[in-house]
């Protein structure tokens, strides 16, 4: 179906929007292999975050983790922490693929934006579920993360879109409030049925 340019961009989050948060069993995986208290590895794990989604390779991102906790990690150790990693953050909520696929079949304009290391994006591009979208902007590859302004004037850029036409979904509050002061028409995801009565009082019912 063509796209239909009498309805807005519709931008979304990935990270516990269209993903679940990762899952109890993920997260004991990686402490496992991780070897180390749990409270500094979730710390560190953290800490270097922004820097990673931002552009750091994973190796700098894991040798990060490993001084910080004191870790003596081998490389096999390493690649199985990499992996378990990525595979943490591609556990879909159901009915957000189903939301995506009614907007697609609506003729939407769908974007992607994701503060999301270089590995999860090379992933992200290869998903079955997000076929349906038009474009898709990752942290990594601009060098910048959310809630910095300019990742939106970027996006809405390369994109073409003015931000009174474009409408973004993201679970966190300090870049739905970024995207706010930009004139973008911002919902902050709690969960599907906000975000679907909000998208329907812009489009209609879904």
């Amino acid at each position: 179906m063509g796209r239909s340019s009498s309805l807005p961009t519709i931008l979304f989050d990935y990270g516990e929007v269209i993903s679940l948060p990762q899952p109890a069993e993920s997260r004991a995986a990686l402490e496992r292999l991780a070897g180390v208290d749990p409270a500094d590895f979730w710390a560190a794990y953290w800490a270097g975050r922004r820097a990673y989604d931002q552009g750091d390779t994973a190796a700098v991102y894991w040798d990060g983790i490993a001084r910080s906790t004191g870790a003596d990690w081998d490389t096999v150790r390493r690649q199985q922490l990499w992996a378990a990693d990525v595979a943490s953050w591609l556990h879909l909520r159901d009915r957000s693929v189903r939301l995506l696929e009614r907007l697609a079949a609506r003729g939407a304009r769908l974007a992607l934006l994701s503060n999301a290391s270089a590995d999860m994006a090379h992933a992200l591009r290869r998903s079955p579920a997000l076929a349906g979208f038009d474009s898709l902007f990752f942290s990594s590859d601009l060098a910048l993360c959310k809630p910095d302004p300019e990742i939106y004037t970027r996006v809405l850029g390369e994109l073409g879109a003015e931000p009174e036409h474009t409408v973004f979904i993201d679970d966190r509050e300090e870049n739905i409030l970024a995207a706010k002061a930009l004139g973008i028409d911002a919902h902050h995801y709690t969960g599907p049925e906000g975000v679907e009565a909000f998208l329907a009082e812009r489009i209609g019912p879904l």
